[in-house]
């Protein structure tokens, strides 16, 4: 696919995603979506790219859907009854089955999807320029891009209801505060930031390790007991534990030299995986 309204760059590893529709502070659009989930569809098939970075061209990282439609932005099928995907659904269901580790750089304001896309991103570090907006009921919608899940389970439920219930735009500050993000940025560190701690992610680890330990940790949230866990971990180490990447893993750390890990993520992940998708324990 051809991109015109994201850019996808790969330097050392790190996949860069830019939002690029800067005129119109990278409003969200159908063709956006497209081109978000085909270049996550190509970053999970690329074992080069060891992890992804997410921001947003010029000044801003995203103002929310297009609401150049006018008034029936929001009605997709006028008349017909019929109900479309919510797309910030689509692509945050797409970062949650992502095997790489995904860090949100907002470089500027993101309301609405800008905001709710981020919600399923792993790691969200904020330029002191950042602003963060769940307006919906200002818009007489509701949240969406899945953001009643993720939300509550990274700030909490009360944080969560403030936000959304007022719809008021906060700032880098707050969102700091009350752990929405990790970390806030001068505007001109923050892709060093993010890039310095996607290289923490990337180099020297095993890569099928980090896309099973992401798929764990997320699938875990909804567990409603530890043994889950338990069944997850059990096969998890049985299995990573007879891999090529565990035996250079333990061979490197005894003759003390950085690691190279053979095993790619396109063809050797545990022969269980995804085991959120079976019904039993085999």
């Amino acid at each position: 696919m051809n991109y015109e309204q994201i850019l996808y760059e790969v330097e050392d590893g790190i996949l860069t995603l830019t939002l690029n529709r800067p005129e119109k502070l990278n409003a969200f659009t159908g063709q956006m979506l497209g081109e978000l989930v085909d270049a996550l569809d190509r970053a999970d098939a690329d074992d080069t790219v060891k992890a992804i970075i997410f921001t947003g061209a010029g000044r801003g990282f995203c103002a929310g859907a297009d609401l150049s439609g006018g008034e029936r932005t929001f009605d997709h099928k006028e008349g017909t009854g019929d109900i479309q995907p919510d797309g910030g659904g689509v692509l945050t269901l797409r970062l949650f089955e992502c095997l790489k580790p995904v860090i949100a750089a907002c470089n500027g304001p993101s309301v609405g999807v800008g905001t709710t896309m981020q919600c399923a991103m792993d790691i969200r570090l904020a330029s002191e320029n950042a602003k963060y907006g769940f307006v919906f009921a200002k818009r007489g919608i509701v949240p969406e891009a899945c953001s009643s899940w993720f939300l509550p389970r990274i700030v909490g439920i009360n944080q969560a209801l403030e936000w959304c219930y007022s719809g008021r735009v906060f700032d880098a500050a707050e969102a700091l505060e009350k752990r929405f993000v990790r970390s806030v940025h001068k505007p001109d560190d923050l892709m060093k930031a993010a890039r310095d701690l996607a290289h923490e992610f990337a180099d020297q680890t095993s890569s099928v390790s980090v896309a099973m330990i992401r798929q764990m940790m997320w699938k875990m949230l909804t567990a409603d007991h530890p043994m889950e866990a338990h069944k997850v971990d059990t096969r998890g180490v049985y299995y990573t534990g007879k891999s090529k990447d565990a035996r250079e893993g333990v061979q490197s750390f005894l003759e003390k030299r950085a690691p190279s890990f053979p095993d790619r993520v396109s063809q050797d992940m545990p022969p269980f995986f995804p085991w959120w998708t079976a019904r039993s324990f085999e």
